[in-house]
Order: structure tokens, then sequence, then C-alpha cells
């Protein structure tokens, strides 16, 4: 989903948001003294290790549109607002975990041969106060650059200057070519140690943000407290869908990991399902859903492949959580789970709704979820308790 072109002929710069340090050398997160996360990564599932009696807190940011317009002086501005957005938030609710839940760029808009250097912007919030993060990707994250229109007019292309960056020497020119989920995600790995994202099993390709983290005690890294799970949702190079594989992939991990469902799994994707549509129809339930309803219309996945029956037949499965709709925030609970809106984070992309995030929080034995909205101006609102025991 994308605001439109806004007429400038302005020699594009890269933000004015300049990294100083590596991710190896930014300082330590000084919220964190109490209750340190600390990060296993076993071989076949990902592990984020917490300490017994501590609440687990998530901060999920979505639809950032980094890169959004990136010629003009209109984007770069965005971005750094964007980064004030996700200051505060981290500052206010100190997460142990933080959650990109799709469009963390706007890559139609961007014309360099590596938009990993936007991602990179996306993610420095988060990694300069040392808190680990998983990511997902959504429909404008590796969509095809587009031509501006008044590109081809009497004002021409504008003089295109790329960002010089140190860890490309040499990187001079602009290719519009894009670039894959393949190489954000290996990107991101590969150059943060505190990432937690993957890249899904090849057989699910063209989707790629598939993978499950467990949240386990230190005292005890082999018993799960919960599961999350990370599905691409599809977008930008190929359909808006979940495809019948990942199906079968979520269904054949599920009974590895969790084959009796006693321990609650959470759900992560960008768009919603069609689901979202009748929750959203259902006049009976309203009463029971919190946050903004009607500010627009569900945009909704192109088609279901099995995802929303399998979760609805697992008890296990606690609810689901997507962005895409900048306008919408609100939970229902449909069928026997909980559906959830994050909230608009990122000054990029369409609407002038008041951004904030989605916060999450766990807490342990009794296993109980509690969310809420984090606004940028530092209102909490829409409380709710999406599941206890």
């Amino acid at each position: 989903m994308l605001r439109r072109f806004t007429p400038l002929a302005i020699l594009f710069t890269f933000t004015g948001f300049i990294f100083a340090v590596r991710s190896q050398e930014f300082r330590p997160n000084l919220h964190r003294s109490r209750r340190e996360i600390t990060a296993a990564r076993p071989e076949r599932i990902g592990s984020i290790q917490v300490p017994p009696g501590f609440p687990f807190k998530i901060a999920l940011f979505a639809d950032l549109h980094f890169g959004e317009n990136s010629w003009t002086a209109w984007g770069p501005q965005q971005d750094i607002k964007s980064v004030g957005v996700m200051s505060t938030v981290l500052d206010q609710e100190h997460p142990d975990f933080v959650i990109y839940l799709g469009d963390v760029i706007t890559a139609n808009n961007i014309p360099t041969k590596n938009a990993s250097l936007y991602w990179e912007q996306a993610i420095s919030p988060t990694r300069a106060r040392r808190i680990p993060w998983a990511s997902v990707f959504g429909n404008h994250d590796d969509m095809p650059f587009v031509w501006p229109l008044e590109w081809f007019s009497t004002s021409g292309v504008p003089p295109v200057q790329c960002p010089q960056n140190i860890s490309y020497p040499g990187y001079k020119d602009c290719s519009f070519r894009g670039t894959t989920r393949l190489e954000l995600m290996k990107y991101e790995v590969d150059h943060n140690t505190l990432s937690h994202s993957k890249c899904g099993p090849g057989v699910l390709w063209p989707s790629v943000s598939n993978y499950v983290l467990r949240i386990s005690l230190t005292s005890d890294p082999d018993t799960a407290v919960a599961y999350m799970y990370f599905l691409d949702s599809g977008g930008g190079s190929y359909p808006e869908v979940i495809s019948n594989a990942q199906v079968e992939w979520f269904n054949r991990t599920v009974q590895e990991h969790n084959p009796d469902a006693r321990v609650p799994e959470l759900m992560f994707w960008h768009i919603p399902s069609q689901d979202y549509h009748h929750a959203a129809a259902d006049l009976s339930q309203h009463k029971t859903c919190v946050g903004s309803m009607f500010a627009e219309k569900v945009a909704a996945q192109e088609a279901e492949m099995g995802i929303m029956d399998l979760l609805e037949r697992r008890s296990s499965v606690m609810a689901l959580f997507v962005g895409h709709n900048h306008g919408l925030d609100w939970c229902c609970p449909y069928k026997k789970l909980w559906l959830c809106y994050a909230r608009h984070t990122g000054y990029g992309g369409y609407g002038s709704w008041a951004r904030g995030a989605r916060i999450l929080e766990i807490t342990q034995h009794p296993f109980a979820l509690k969310s809420w909205i984090r606004m940028e101006n530092g209102t909490v609102h829409s409380e709710v308790i999406l599941s206890s025991s």
C-alpha cells in the first residue's frame, strides 16, 4: 500500500540518518540490567531464553516503509520521523524483543542496487538498544521499482545519486533492479548478531520468512513457554498468499515441536487472511473487539490455501498478528483465536493516522497474553487480555 508520488524533482540523497558505528559496536541497552535476554540458536529451531518470573514484552513495528519517494525531500524526512516513533516506543516500553511485521521498506521507490541500506536504517533503533528482533516480509519489501510518470515529463529524470556506504567500497551507481527477499534476509542475518530472522526452507520458495522461535526459561532452556511462528504472506514479487506448501510445513513443524498442543503458539505475518473480512463484518462480535475497526476496509490476501482452517483446529494457537492496513489496529475474537492488527508505525506509506506500535506481554506460570497500543505521543489505549490459563 503506497502513497502517491510527489512531483518533486529534487536530488536524491541518502537520508540524513547516518550510522556512526557498526552493529557489534552499539552501546549496551541500559534498560536491561535487571533481566538480560540470552540468545541460543539451535540448528533446527531458534530459541529465546528469558529469566523465570519476569514478563516477556514484545513490540510490533508494522509498515515502516523506509525509502519511500527516496529521491525527494519528503521521503528521507519521513524515515527520520519513523526512527523517532520507534525510539519513543522503545524508550517508554523497554521491550525484550521486537518484531518487524512487514513492509519495512518501500522497494518500489528505491532505485539503488541494494535496498538493505534502508533496511539497516529501519532496524537501527532496536539494534542501538541491544534488543533482539525478528522480521517477516510484506508486499512492498521486494516490489519491483516503479518509474514515476513525472520523470517522463518536461522535468525529466532527476540527477539520482546512490548512497555511499563504508560496507560497499566502489558502490557508485544505481541499477533499479530491486533487491530480492533472499538478499534482504541474508544481509540482515549475516550483519546482525541480534537478529533471530531466518531464511525458511528452500522448498517454500518464493516465500522466504518462514520460521519458528521458541521462548524458554534460562533455568530450563529445553522446555518451551511459547512458540512464535512467522510466515511470509507474499506480495511484491509474487501473489499475496500463504501457499499450501507453507501450510504443510507449519503442520509438520507443530507436530514435531508441540504435538499435544499444550504449549501456546502465536502467529505473525503481514497481509491479513480473508477471515479478517469475516471478523470485521460480524457485528455480533464488535462488542468484544478493541481498537480502530472502521477507518478503512480490510485488504486481505488474494486466496486462502488452508492455513486458517489449520489454525482454528489447534487449541494451542492463541492469536494472529498482521499489518498492511494502516488505519486499523483492532483485535477481535474469531472462532477459537484472536485476530489482531498491529499499529501503523512508519511515516512512509498512505494515511495520516497517528503512529504507534502494538505491545504484547507474556507472563509465565500460568501463561497469559496481554496487549495494548503505545502511541507516538506516549498515550496507551486498547488494552486487552488475549488469553489466560
